[in-house]
């Protein structure tokens, strides 16, 4: 009786081994990359790319233990979710306002190490991030959100005002 369920267990598990989940890499345009972030210095893109990149881009390195199921699944699910929070293959395409929450959730994640997560780095030691790296991490984020918001304020204060706001002399009207 042990020996069949030995045997059915083992079968399972390698007819398991053709049903995959996706593992694919979306195309991207390379100059929406953060890699090509006016606001990133290199050393912070670099850094960033060696942590992040396999859960939160379109770039990732499928390692071999990734083709093996049920582990399959769950590297799936996590480059999925990874992406879907934060994806830095897409970091062009988003407003001022999304990339400072975005900032925002890279700070508090780096800052408490929470990211990159212990289960990756278990498996890719050359992602921890030194106390230095996440100085480096946080005082961009930090900083690059004080950039935004004062660019998103010097849009606010150019922005033209309605022609219909003011008299025939240029003087705003009184409502």
């Amino acid at each position: 009786m042990l020996i069949r369920v030995a045997l059915g267990t083992v079968g399972l598990l390698l007819l398991a081994q053709f049903i995959r989940p996706d593992q694919t890499n979306p195309a991207s345009d390379p100059s929406l990359s953060v890699k090509n972030y006016k606001g990133i210095p290199p050393e912070v893109a670099a850094r960033i790319e060696s942590a992040c990149f396999d859960c939160h881009s379109n770039d990732t390195r499928w390692p071999w233990y990734s083709r093996i199921t049920p582990v399959n699944y769950l590297i799936a699910r996590d480059v999925n979710e990874g992406r879907r929070r934060i994806n830095f293959s897409e970091w062009g395409k988003q407003k001022p306002g999304r990339l400072m929450s975005r900032l925002e959730d890279i700070y508090n994640q780096v800052y408490h190490r929470e990211m990159p997560l212990s289960k990756y780095v278990l498996l890719h030691p050359e992602a921890t991030l030194s106390d230095a790296d996440i100085k480096m991490i946080c005082d961009w984020a930090s900083g690059e959100q004080d950039r935004l918001a004062q660019e998103m304020e010097m849009q606010n204060d150019i922005t033209p005002t309605n022609p219909n706001d003011h008299d025939t002399t240029g003087t705003k009207k009184k409502n």
